[in-house]
């Protein structure tokens, strides 16, 4: 038994409850329920749940009916699990906490509040503190209007519940428990006490600074109250996902699909991962129904298929943006209206290899030669590792990035994503200025070693800022010689290894590691018309960083002069 085993183990024995969901995908073809069987349900809580979530009504809604006959039963499930996850013995909750990948146009924000309004409603004990956030004020204050709509209309509520409009506060009059309503504030957020919270479009909120803290905060806060909750209601990323929401949307997938033990409840609206990557499937609306549960009631596939159609004249990024808000497709290269042609490639599995890591790439070449870029300490060092496949003459590429901690202070919209690639090993983080260097260097010397780096043009670089690089390079401990470190001609004489990687990519000639590192590095290049070339440029990609696929291009400059390995037999020998 593995220690993750052994972990998953320990939980099952005290009563956790099992909320893996591993027929999704068949269930989502289907039309099904996600919620998966739940035996020890509490039927008293989660009925009395519906029957108060039925009888709230939409106020922003002709003729404001109520959400028995205006909500589908997706939703409703989610409740009974919720709710009915109360333990009656010992009154603590089983599912503490609800992650939800939805669509926009599903009642996502005027359920969310209904549902915290049935919370507060439902709650027992005085004073109980419940919240509700919102990345902007006019989502938050939408979220509000829904609650205090409801409220409005019902005689029996009016008389129960407080509305206090002017701080965005509902009071119970019998147990004075509160449902605030507030934008996503890291500052007011700390320090919390909750029974319950509810966290709208994730993906947003967590790109503000100090959203992990804040989370933290949260959840620690709910430690007095054995009942309590924290409830994620999102729709997917417009850009690559990252900080905390990917942290909580892979946690979610992991207990949807079994490979972990958790208290959270996954429920997912996503395409299968085959189907996200295959534009065919995720284009055609006859498959659309499986991500937009409220299809048909609150949004008309033919007013869907318009939207889509005009995303797609407007832009290929319009119509990533639009995919990935109404169909939940993950965005992995966001390709832009004036992104690199390479990138529309990038992600194809005919050019992508998750076994390939630097050390296979020595093992599967015969020959390999290494670009550097980067520049002060805001920038990232970026090294490429391209190698000359044994027999099939494919191009391999590996690539890895180091950056001084200042780079987060200074980059803060970007230090997200930074910290994610350093946790999963595509980033290194150093403590002091050199030791970058001197990593680099050592990759280059392993190369070397393998007796696979060139006697001339092995290392292509780019002059600027890189004087420390081939300093340590040229280091008599290194043992490189003079014609090995080249100086690749950036700007306009940068074109033919930008179109060589792009028809290498086309063609499946040139194949990498699928790092979402790199995924995220290409999808901010940027590309600008120069006379009958193209540039690619760091000013044009503005504050995101591309250092590693400039380096890569430097490595493809030295690849299309067909060299040779120092050491053992060329190619041409190999095969005469």
């Amino acid at each position: 038994m593995t220690e993750g085993q052994a972990r998953h183990a320990a939980l099952r024995s005290t009563g956790a409850w099992n909320l893996s969901c591993t027929d999704w995908q068949a269930r989502l073809r289907g039309g099904q329920s996600l919620i998966p069987p739940l035996p020890g349900l509490n039927l008293i809580e989660s009925d009395r749940a519906v029957g108060i979530f039925n009888k709230l009504r939409l106020s922003d809604v002709s003729g404001t009916p109520t959400t028995a006959e205006s909500v589908d039963d997706w939703f409703r499930d989610i409740l009974r699990a919720l709710f009915g996850s109360l333990d009656p013995a010992s009154k603590s909750r089983m599912i503490r906490e609800l992650f939800l990948l939805v669509p926009k146009k599903t009642g996502k924000t005027t359920n969310g509040a209904l549902m915290m309004l049935t919370a507060l409603l439902m709650n027992q004990r005085p004073r109980a503190p419940f919240i509700m956030t919102a990345p902007v004020q006019d989502v938050a204050a939408k979220a509000f209007d829904a609650a205090s709509g409801a409220i409005d209309l019902d005689p029996v509520l009016k008389k129960m519940l407080h509305v206090r409009d002017h701080v965005k506060t509902i009071v119970h009059r019998q147990t004075q428990a509160t449902l605030e309503i507030m934008t996503f504030d890291p500052r007011v957020l700390t320090g919390q006490k909750v029974a319950g919270a509810l966290i709208d479009e994730l993906h947003v909120s967590s790109k503000g600074a100090g959203a992990d803290k804040a989370l933290r905060q949260l959840r620690g806060g709910m430690l007095p109250f054995p009942e309590a909750f924290l409830a994620f209601i999102t729709t997917q990323s417009e850009d690559a996902p990252s900080g905390v929401f990917l942290d909580e949307l892979t946690k979610a997938r992991e207990i949807r699909d079994g490979k972990r033990f958790g208290a959270m409840l996954p429920v997912l609206y996503e395409f299968p991962p085959e189907m996200q990557q295959d534009e065919t499937a995720w284009r055609d609306p006859a498959n659309w129904h499986m991500v937009t549960p409220a299809l048909g009631r609150q949004i008309a596939l033919p007013r869907l298929v318009e939207e889509f159609e005009s995303a797609e004249k407007t832009s290929a990024r319009e119509l990533r943006a639009w995919a990935s808000q109404h169909l939940n497709v993950q965005i992995g290269v966001a390709i832009q209206s004036n992104g690199w042609a390479g990138a529309d490639f990038w992600t194809k599995d005919r050019v992508t290899d998750k076994t390939l890591t630097f050390e296979t790439l020595l093992e599967r070449c015969e020959v390999a030669v290494a670009g550097v870029d980067g520049g002060g300490l805001d920038d990232l060092l970026g090294f490429a590792v391209l190698g000359r496949e044994k027999g099939t003459r494919r191009w391999l590429l590996w690539c890895h990035a180091w950056a001084h901690p200042i780079v987060l202070e200074r980059r803060k919209s970007i230090a997200p994503q930074l910290l994610d690639f350093e946790k999963a090993g595509h980033l290194t983080l150093v403590k002091e200025p050199g030791e970058d260097v001197a990593a680099v260097a050592d990759y280059v010397c392993r190369i070397k070693d393998a007796g696979l780096l060139p006697e001339k043009n092995a290392i292509g670089v780019d002059a600027a800022g890189i004087g420390d690089v081939v300093d340590e390079l040229m280091s008599p401990e290194r043992g490189l010689q003079d014609g090995q470190i080249i100086a690749i001609s950036q700007g306009w004489r940068l074109n033919a290894a930008i179109k060589t990687a792009e028809r290498k990519l086309a063609g499946g000639e040139l194949v990498h590691d699928a790092s979402p590192f790199m995924c995220w590095v290409v999808s901010n290049a940027r590309v600008e018309p120069k006379g009958n070339a193209i540039l690619i440029t760091k000013q044009a990609s503005g504050t995101a960083k591309i250092d590693p696929l400039m380096a890569a291009l430097d490595a493809v400059a030295l690849m299309s002069l067909n060299p040779e390995a120092t050491v053992g037999q060329s190619f041409w020998e190999t095969a005469a």
